[in-house]
């Protein structure tokens, strides 16, 4: 019960400060949605091609957009740790009587939760643009947890980095490095079939695709099973690797 009560006590001192920026709130949701409006309508006449998924390239986009969403708030989220360490609250932190596991677990819940809120604010505009979901609300939900799995381990992999790396902005140098070739690498805006082999291979090793495929297939076919449950297996098991990684990383940092 401790180790719960200081994990909620530090993810809601991150969310409070998430909060207190608008500019950056605002601007996670804004991105998204340019991304959505322009692409999906820049690249309306891909879902004519033949063999293409979907009639319309807008709706095939949709989910690689809400992962886009997850990816870029989850990647970032280390930064806490390297500006709490910079600025002393981490000794703070550190030497009040609080579980040390509570602090890196209660950052990534914090990210995750963001990630949550600002997936259901794209899929909202995403539904207003006339993007289908086949399992109605129930999916929304299903989709929205998918991808805050998917963020948990991502701002894992961020507080791992987070907590060997010193400086923010060679932090930031390495999660913008990471960014786009996760995107360009996975099926966030391009069927595998249609990617030269080479990258059809990495991109079936790619997390984000293993995101991507369950929450395309709930907006667009329904609840095929066989598709969903071992691509949200395989991204449960991404997680669960990484926060253990991190909080091992994170222990021994502070030692």
């Amino acid at each position: 019960m401790s180790m719960a009560f200081d994990t909620l006590n530090v993810c809601w001192r991150e969310l409070k400060r998430f909060i207190r920026q608008p500019a950056r709130v605002i601007m996670s949701i804004i991105q998204p949605i340019i991304w959505l409006s322009l692409m999906g309508n820049m690249f309306q006449m891909v879902g004519k091609l033949p063999g293409f998924p979907t009639s319309s390239y807008l709706d095939y986009m949709a989910p690689g957009i809400v992962i886009m969403t997850t990816l870029f708030g989850g990647v970032f989220g280390g930064l806490s740790v390297v500006w709490d360490r910079r600025f002393g609250f981490l000794n703070k932190m550190l030497a009040a009587p609080i579980s040390r596991s509570s602090i890196p677990v209660g950052k990534m819940l914090a990210s995750t939760i963001q990630s949550g809120l600002q997936a259901s604010i794209i899929l909202s505009v995403a539904l207003l643009m006339g993007v289908r979901c086949s399992t109605g609300i129930p999916g929304v939900i299903a989709i929205i947890l998918i991808a805050m799995l998917l963020c948990l381990a991502l701002s894992g992999l961020s507080l791992a980095l987070g907590a060997m790396i010193k400086t923010h902005e060679t932090l930031m140098v390495i999660m913008n490095f990471l960014t786009l070739p996760l995107v360009f690498t996975s099926s966030a805006l391009f069927p595998l079939e249609f990617m030269p082999s080479w990258l059809a291979a990495i991109a079936k090793w790619n997390p984000l695709t293993h995101a991507i495929n369950p929450i395309r297939t709930l907006m667009t076919t329904g609840w095929t099973w066989t598709i969903i449950l071992p691509d949200v297996a395989a991204v449960a098991a991404f997680a669960l690797a990484i926060i253990s990684i991190a909080t091992l990383l994170f222990r021994r940092s502070i030692t």
